[in-house]
């Protein structure tokens, strides 16, 4: 049902609060990306999937999934018609806008310990100053040792923060645009006051490395070989009077990836093969090994198709690939009525009426984007219509307003059908943004109806 309000589909509400309670333990658990595998696997198995590497043949109704670094999991259900003539592939990212520990991050000013950042993917810098922040991911010691790392999401831990001027003080400050307001270099977390009751130097600095050997037995040094996110911390929360909305840290893409995987959950049988691929580091640019740009997911087909039999995979994996329809799950621009002025209200995407369809994405005249073909958006617009799904469209903002990207167009390249579908968001990229609950339900809904089509 094309723009029309969801809300009025569910007039008792059930099915979308308890929908929303089992995404917001997700979002809360996983803050990063490591977090969010590990959830996933334990999810995946308590629905009968397996390690895909432990298995040695493939036939229709298997289930498997299989992991790359620890930060990058595909999941698959065998379908009963030939791998080659394609999959329904729902592909979401599970990074976030964040900051990150530099490889030497320790050090003592003026008898403050702080740790020195640098963020990760488009932030709005002055966003993350004044609030709970917690740490999170793993150290790798030399002897291959991997130590997790959290802090802050227990009532009982403390958590860090970046502290900023007092109104009072901030007169040059605030003369400064806001992009200047708080430069990258003062994104430092303060990590301690108390000092070591000694008189060598760094005494501050020195008690925070004390305290992190004595609970997590590293050194120094460790760091270099660590992986530490800074996140806000706390849990997610029903927002609104009504409780109608969601606020928490990292619904782009966290909302699409949680809405994938239970649709794939969900589904006992199918008739193509049925994938979830959740990827890295989208936030800047789909880079590297566990990226959407690897070569991870293409491998994986042909390692498929060659435990179904196929004496040619790799071959056999681009015609796999060609032939696949694919939902690039991910998230889009909610209209705020604060800020109307930067949308196009024709072609904006609104809290309540359900999963997002973006044509294009991209900036500055679709650069970037994957412009679907019309023939697959009318396929997809007949799916979630028999399947009763509501929907809607929409453009990233005014022409030259901004823009953005997604991982459609990387996929795009191996000649697949792909189209942009996720849900509203308000306060994107910021450490709380804001969903409909409704929509998230709605999205489920849509990748269930996508799967089996």
């Amino acid at each position: 049902m094309y723009r029309k309000n969801a809300w009025k589909k569910y007039p008792d509400k059930a099915p979308v609060m308890a929908f929303a309670e089992g995404y917001k333990k997700f979002i809360t658990f996983g803050k990063t990306e490591r977090l969010v595998v590990k959830e996933s696997v334990e999810m995946l198995k308590a629905h009968g999937f397996v390690d895909g590497n432990e298995v040695a043949t493939l036939k229709p109704g298997d289930k498997v999934y299989f992991l790359n670094k620890n930060k990058n999991i595909a999941a698959f259900i065998i379908g009963s018609k030939p791998l080659s003539e394609g999959l329904r592939i729902l592909g979401a990212h599970i990074d976030s806008p964040r900051l990150d520990l530099k490889e030497n991050p320790v050090y003592e000013a003026n008898e403050f310990a702080l740790g020195d950042t640098h963020y990760y993917g488009g932030v709005k810098k002055y966003q993350w100053v004044t609030i709970p922040l917690a740490l999170h991911g793993v150290v790798v010691k030399k002897d291959g040792t991997v130590v997790d790392v959290n802090v802050g999401e227990d009532p009982d831990d403390p958590v860090v923060g970046i502290t900023d001027l007092l109104i009072h003080l901030a007169a040059d400050q605030l003369s400064k645009p806001a992009a200047k307001a708080i430069e990258g270099e003062a994104l430092d977390i303060s990590l301690g006051s108390m000092p070591l009751d000694d008189e060598e130097k760094d005494p501050v600095k020195r008690n925070v490395l004390a305290i992190l050997k004595d609970k997590y037995g590293i050194e120094e040094e460790d760091f270099i070989s660590a992986e530490i996110e800074i996140t806000p911390a706390g849990p997610a929360r029903d927002y609104g009077l009504d409780r109608s909305m969601v606020a928490g840290y990292g619904h782009d893409d966290r909302s699409c990836a949680y809405t994938s995987l239970m649709a794939l959950l969900d589904t006992e049988k199918v008739e193509t093969t049925a994938c979830v691929i959740l990827v890295d580091k989208e936030e800047i640019g789909s880079v590297g090994a566990t990226g959407a740009h690897s070569l991870f997911f293409e491998n994986l087909i042909a390692v498929l198709a060659k435990k179904m039999g196929s004496t040619d995979a790799l071959f056999d994996a681009r015609t796999i690939l060609s032939n696949s329809k694919m939902l690039s799950s991910d998230v889009s621009a909610g209209f705020d009525p604060l800020y109307p002025g930067v949308n196009d209200p024709k072609n904006a995407a609104y809290f309540g009426y359900g999963l997002v369809f973006n044509k294009y994405t991209g900036s500055r005249g679709k650069s970037g984007s994957n412009d679907a073909m019309p023939e697959y958006y009318a396929w997809v617009r007949a799916a979630m219509d028999e399947a009763g799904v509501h929907w809607q469209s929409s453009e990233l903002g005014k022409v030259d307003q901004g823009g953005g990207g997604t991982i459609a167009y990387i996929l795009g390249n191996y000649n697949m059908n792909v189209i942009d579908a996720g849900i509203p968001v308000h306060n994107m990229h910021a450490p709380m943004e804001i969903v409909s609950k409704v929509d998230v339900y709605e999205a489920y809904l849509g990748y269930k109806a996508f799967l089996a089509a």
